[in-house]
């Protein structure tokens, strides 16, 4: 199933991983950001009771906590599970909150990586949002690959481009991330997310000024905050 051919829909690849090959395994992992609402809406047309796991990290917009809110309520999606950080991991590496300013990819770890590792348990493939289109290390994405946690990771929009991610928002009449209008693009923790500069690409604003793209999940495991 990893050799899914270049021309199948994202609702194909995603119907049949979600209801064939691992049904009742299988998990969305949703930012709620700027472009989430596309899977959200696919999902909900194949499996409104699939689980949903969004990474709540205590420093995220409230526009994104909203956002949630807004689309599981007009999607009717009924397994959404909130994963917070563990209690023990920030008082042992982020007491003060302010570890994003120190070491962003162990804040990362602590708030991102390590929840979704334990989410992730008993689950054989998640679902992502990713694009070969936003470049970096996401320029070579496969339909379906075998992730660095060993699970399945199935990248149903790993073709689409801008105009593909317009056309569908206005076919479905899909709700927009209100913080869209205020010129962010692509949108994650409040304290690491900026808007793009004139020219810049889309996920340009997120940890901006620092030699940094990715927030871990879709890399390598840091160990170092595995052991509070």
């Amino acid at each position: 199933m990893l050799d899914m051919i270049e021309s199948a829909s994202a609702e194909s690849v995603l119907a049949r991983a979600v209801t064939d090959r691992f049904q009742g395994k299988i998990a969305l992992v949703s930012s709620f950001g700027a472009e989430s609402a596309i899977l959200l809406h696919m999902i909900s047309g194949i499996d409104k009771t699939l689980p949903i796991i969004f990474l709540d990290t205590g420093k995220l917009f409230p526009e994104t906590l909203a956002y949630r809110d807004e689309l599981v309520a007009r999607l009717g999606l009924t397994d959404v599970r909130s994963v917070r950080p563990s209690g023990a991991q920030l008082a042992a590496w982020d007491p003060d909150g302010r570890l994003w300013e120190k070491d962003v990819d162990l804040c990362c770890a602590i708030r991102k990586t390590n929840p979704l590792d334990t989410a992730l348990a008993g689950f054989e493939a998640w679902i992502t949002g990713r694009k070969r289109a936003q470049g970096g290390a996401r320029s070579h994405l496969n339909l379906m690959e075998t992730g660095p946690d060993g699970r399945i990771t199935v990248n149903p929009l790993a073709h689409w481009d801008d105009d593909m991610i317009e056309t569908y928002f206005q076919l479905h009449d899909l709700p927009r991330h209100p913080l869209q209008a205020e010129g962010y693009s692509s949108i994650g923790c409040a304290t690491c997310t900026a808007r793009p500069r004139a020219g810049e690409d889309k996920r340009s604003g997120r940890w901006a000024g620092q030699d940094k793209t990715e927030c871990g999940i879709h890399m390598p495991r840091l160990a170092a905050a595995s052991a509070a």
